[in-house]
């Protein structure tokens, strides 16, 4: 019998998630029903989302109770199959949360199929997975970027951010990141190619936004609030729009319903910009679209991306901590298992 390791969401956090809103427990892989898979997972995405999740307050999806398998989404190989859609041997991504291994139906809306010419098992995670298409639907569809035109980006050497800010310009916008840290700084100008890049942490936001963006900001693209948000605010042209994601400085907020919002900040604004909520699951429907088409700019050169790998399912919790306060640097991932049946 194959034993399966899996991380429960334990209590609900005040603040920072602490150990004891986490539980590893194991327990034994029951047989596959008919039009079932089984999936070895060998990869597991850490991402911001799903701190929101944990807190238990009305939002776009409901929270998770405790006692449910933490949620996110994992990488792998099937292992096992009862479905005439699936072979062993298959690589597949599915959203079945922090577990070693996964049965998943064949027909679950977010169990997808790994074509490994659009890139590595890893990258479906990242760059040509969720975080990508967030980047590229937010950008595209939200934030209806033009040519000539001034882009900011947050978090601009995240999974998000990154690949936000290649594709705009790639689309012809001067680009200008914000990030935190000299060396991820760096990444940003110097391997995504980015006309600016800023350091939160140096001091000195507003100012230098301001210099990089001598002609305002048209697109906002936000992954972060809090500090960033209002120093972006006052730039933001008529006719400006925001694409928000996200706003993870807030996150650990030990109430999140009295937290301030980007929405707080855009709503003192006159003329107040065109903003926005929204979700990857919008476009659900064009993901493998998204996909390819992020996977040839990949093989191309034309976008580039990091990774943060840690190992162990029962690290996973500390480098949650990490990723929520930017220690990451790249997509955050958990190696979970080698890629071979």
């Amino acid at each position: 019998m194959i034993k399966n390791t899996r991380v429960i969401f334990a209590q609900r956090p005040v603040g920072e998630p602490g150990d004891d809103c986490f539980r590893l427990e194991q327990c034994d892989v029951p047989e596959l029903a008919e039009n079932e898979i089984l999936i070895k997972v060998c990869w597991l995405s850490l991402d911001p989302y799903m701190r929101g999740r944990m807190n238990d307050v009305k939002s776009y999806a409901a929270p998770m109770e405790v006692g449910d398998v933490m949620i996110g989404e994992s990488a792998g190989i099937v292992l096992k199959s009862r479905s005439d859609k699936f072979q062993v041997g298959d690589r597949v991504t599915a959203h079945r949360g922090w577990q070693s291994y996964v049965i998943s139906r064949d027909d679950d809306p977010r169990l997808m199929k790994v074509d490994t010419d659009n890139g590595t098992l890893s990258a479906h995670l990242g760059v040509v997975g969720m975080p990508g298409r967030t980047a590229y639907f937010g950008l595209t569809e939200v934030g209806k970027p033009k040519e000539g035109e001034t882009l900011v980006v947050a978090a601009a050497s995240g999974a998000v951010g990154s690949v936000v800010g290649q594709i705009a310009r790639l689309k012809g916008l001067r680009v200008v990141g914000i990030a935190g840290g000299a060396k991820k700084c760096r990444f940003v100008k110097e391997e995504l190619h980015f006309d600016a890049c800023i350091d939160y942490k140096a001091g000195n936001l507003a100012n230098e936004l301001a210099a990089a963006c001598p002609n305002g900001i048209d697109v906002y693209f936000e992954n972060v609030g809090g500090e960033v948000m209002r120093a972006v605010a006052p730039l933001l042209n008529p006719g400006a729009r925001v694409p928000i994601c996200g706003y993870v400085s807030q996150y650990n907020a030990e109430d999140i319903t009295k937290a301030e919002t980007p929405f707080d900040i855009l709503q003192k604004l006159d003329p107040l910009p065109e903003h926005r909520f929204f979700v990857v699951t919008e476009w659900m429907d064009r993901w493998v679209e998204a996909t390819r088409l992020l996977g040839n700019w990949v093989s191309e050169g034309r976008i580039h991306y990091r990774e943060s790998i840690g190992e162990g399912l029962d690290n996973a919790p500390e480098l949650f901590r990490g990723m929520l306060k930017g220690k990451n640097f790249g997509k955050q991932l958990v190696k979970i298992a080698d890629e071979e049946l």
